[in-house]
Order: C-alpha cells, then sequence, then structure tokens
C-alpha cells in the first residue's frame, strides 16, 4: 500500500489532536510554557535544517518568490477563511480557534524533510519508515498543540495526509524520468527552504514577529522547480 505510511501520520495527528482536546484541564500556565518550548524545538529543527543547506541563493530565491506569488494569491487569508468556514458551520465556538490551528498545524506537519524524505520513500521503494518515525513524534506535537489551538489542530490531519500521499504518488509517476540524484537535490532544498519557514512559525509562536508565514508556502515548491530547472544544465 503506497499511502499507507502517509495515511497513518494523518491518523496520528487526528488520534493526538482529540487526546488533546480531552486534557483541556491543563493550566494556561502550563500551556504557554509548552507552547514556547515547542516553539523553541521548532526553532531548533528549522535552524538544523537550514545549516544542512550547500545553496544558499537557491533558498533564497525561493523564499522571494514563494513569498510574492503567496502575498498575490493571499494564501494565508484562503486558509483563514476556510477554518471560519468550518468553525461556522460547526457551530461550535468553544474548540479554540480553528483557523490558527489548521494553519499553524498544517503548516508544522507538512514543512520539514521528513515529509518530504517519507513520501518519495513510499513512492519510489514501498518503504514507509520515514513516516512511520514521523508519525510518532507528530502524535505528541499535535498533542500539545490540540490543547492550546484547539480543533483546528485536529483537522490539520487531512492536508498532511493528502500533502505526504500526494507526493508518494507524485513520486512513483516522475520516477521513471527524473534522476535520483535530482530528487535528492529537490528534497535538500526543500529541507532548507523549509527550515526557514519553521524559524517563521517559531518567532510567531513567541510573538516576537507577525509574519503571514501561509503566503510563504509556494516557496517550497518554487525550489522544487528551480532544482529541476537547474538540472539541465549540469
Amino acid at each position: 500500500m503506497i499511502l499507507l505510511g502517509s495515511f497513518v501520520n494523518g491518523l496520528a495527528i487526528v488520534i493526538g489532536g482529540l487526546l488533546g482536546l480531552i486534557f483541556t484541564f491543563i493550566p494556561e500556565h502550563i500551556k504557554d510554557s509548552i507552547l514556547k518550548v515547542q516553539a523553541l524545538v521548532i526553532m531548533s529543527l528549522g535552524i538544523q535544517m537550514v545549516a544542512g543547506s550547500t545553496d544558499v541563493l537557491t533558498t533564497l530565491l525561493s523564499l522571494i518568490v514563494g513569498v510574492v506569488i503567496g502575498e498575490v494569491l493571499a494564501l494565508e487569508n484562503q486558509l483563514n477563511k476556510m477554518g471560519h468556514m468550518i468553525e461556522y458551520k460547526m457551530g461550535n465556538k468553544n474548540s479554540g480557534n480553528i483557523s490558527q490551528g489548521l494553519v499553524s498545524g498544517a503548516l508544522v506537519f507538512i514543512i520539514g524533510a521528513m515529509g518530504i524524505v517519507g513520501g518519495l520513500d513510499a513512492g519510489l521503494r514501498g518503504s514507509h519508515d520515514v513516516l512511520f518515525t514521523k508519525s510518532i513524534m507528530d502524535f505528541f506535537i499535535a498533542l500539545v498543540m490540540t490543547a492550546t489551538y484547539g480543533l483546528g489542530v485536529v483537522i490539520s490531519g487531512i492536508p498532511t495526509f493528502l500533502y505526504e500521499a500526494g507526493i508518494s504518488l507524485g513520486a512513483r509517476g516522475f520516477a521513471s524520468f527524473i534522476p535520483e540524484a535530482v530528487l535528492n537535490d529537490m528534497t535538500a532544498q526543500v529541507s532548507a527552504t523549509g527550515g526557514v519557514i519553521l524559524l517563521a512559525i517559531g518567532l510567531n509562536m513567541l510573538n516576537v514577529t507577525k509574519m503571514r508565514v501561509g503566503n510563504m508556502i509556494p516557496a517550497i515548491f518554487v525550489g522544487m522547480i528551480m532544482v529541476w530547472i537547474t538540472s539541465f544544465f549540469n
């Protein structure tokens, strides 16, 4: 089953998030401390991912072009509208800020090398080990995040599954004509670009900045396209 790893990851987020909704008795000051610690870990992961980059120029260009696309399309506003629509249709105002949880959760779970590497590994080799490992990590992250952000984190398990499933299916389709070396370069570039975005998420969680991180999402795919184009000149 090519989508097994993606399904398990999405399910882990949903289960972890639902458990987080149960543990709503956690005092606010503890939630705040947990959120800040989580932000620091996310930033540390982002720094580690960026530090491993060997092509800073491509990362910079990817982010600039991606942010421009995101700002023009107003992606963060669209994600917020989606969350508010879900919140309205559910008619539940006590489940937390769904839009904020959906955006934050989706970005935290989607961005990163493990999702890309795991999706590619599942699509190319049929191995789900990476995604299974990521599922364990995301389970605990979802449990903590839901205590702060609410039901939106649970819902973010759906786009996470779709994202990783898309990578797996795409990898199987493209593997026939994209060299393995180029795929490895794409993964490395996504890791570097995603690391910068994770840093932005962490800073927002600490209330240091108010960056529209949702508008940075296109940078991930811009980086992959740039690597693919430059491969023709190497």
